[in-house]
């Protein structure tokens, strides 16, 4: 009777052993797996980290970092004085206040020289008006309040300038060319000019500008 009780005790003993150790097995297999699927996300976390810098660098490259070519404009001419006859001797004077608009569409400000503008008929310049030295801010438009006084007296004998008058329009053209820097970043800067090439057409009945066309 002893020896069937220490029989089934030993029996009993090594199963539980056995189960101890394939339990144990079981634990550490689990650990080693767990392990790996925190490796494999680890390494996919990484991989999305370094493709989303990839994406971020590049938009930021092709935006941000990418210098435009600040644009030079007229804004709107107000007439405030024009006389002109079409007779013996065709002639016209006239004075208006405009704006000279310097829009700056980078990401960091766009600091110009001192420059001009140019008023010309039929290529002929009449007057020049100055830009001063300035700063456009990021993303921003500067505004320059400016008069112009014109006066044909100043032309040489141009033939066709009574028939212009007679028309009722007269034709006039601006100029200009600024340079500057666009500084990004408060490190990297580059050189940028501004030009300005506009038409102006002067409805002579109405005393008023009827077109004006920049680029």
């Amino acid at each position: 009777m002893a020896e069937k009780d220490q029989q089934a005790y030993a029996s009993t003993n090594g199963y539980t052993r056995s189960n101890d150790h394939e339990s144990a097995g079981t634990t550490f297999q689990s650990e080693e797996e767990l392990k790996r699927q925190k490796r494999r996300k680890l390494f996919m976390y990484i991989g999305i980290f370094i493709v989303f810098q990839i994406i971020v660098m590049t938009v930021f490259g092709l935006t941000v970092m990418k210098v435009k070519t600040p644009k030079l404009r007229l804004g709107n001419i107000d007439v405030q004085n024009l006389n002109f006859t079409s007779q013996t001797s065709p002639s016209f004077d006239m004075t208006f206040t405009t704006q000279i608009r310097v829009k700056n569409t980078n990401f960091g400000p766009y600091k110009y020289d001192s420059s001009y503008v140019t008023f010309l008929y039929q290529g002929m310049p009449l007057v020049q008006v100055t830009i001063p030295k300035g700063k456009a801010g990021w993303r921003s438009t500067e505004k320059i309040g400016a008069t112009a006084i014109l006066n044909s007296k100043a032309l040489p004998s141009v033939s066709n300038l009574g028939s212009d008058l007679d028309s009722g329009v007269l034709k006039l053209s601006s100029q200009a060319k600024i340079s500057g820097k666009v500084e990004l970043m408060f490190v990297m800067k580059k050189k940028k000019f501004a030009e300005m090439n506009c038409t102006i057409e002067v409805n002579l009945a109405t005393k008023g500008v009827q077109a004006l066309e920049c680029k």
